[in-house]
């Protein structure tokens, strides 16, 4: 059962950061309102870390990270084989760096609200 729920959160955040990436690359208009800005837009990177870490087996962060980083050789694929590349190389690749940072947060945000609140129920 504990393994069924790691793999879940892993699969979790795998899809949602592939979903998350591809609907800020292509700028998808309606999906997220501050997609057109990419700064506001790295922090709907948060989403998949948060959800994984739902998922996660004991709240292991690097396991709800690992469906992230699993996903982002795929989106760097995606994106310079799909797309027009616009940016070079290292501008994409830093980019994908920063949707790992903060798809970690997201993580290490619901930990710490979890731990937070099981604490206030002693």
């Amino acid at each position: 059962m504990k393994h069924k729920q790691s793999l879940a959160g892993i699969f979790c955040c795998f899809i949602l950061f592939i979903v998350v990436c591809l609907s800020l690359v292509m700028k998808v208009d309606g999906a997220f309102p501050a997609s057109g800005d990419p700064d506001l837009g790295m922090l709907f990177f948060i989403l998949p870390g948060l959800v994984a870490g739902f998922f996660a087996h004991r709240r292991n962060v690097m396991l709800s990270l690992s469906g992230a980083i699993l996903a982002a050789p795929f989106c760097f694929i995606l994106m310079r084989f799909g797309f027009t590349p616009v940016h070079s190389f290292w501008q994409e690749l830093a980019w994908l760096f920063g949707g790992l940072f903060w798809c970690s947060l997201g993580a290490l945000c619901y930990l710490f609200i979890s731990r937070v609140i099981a604490a206030r129920a002693r």
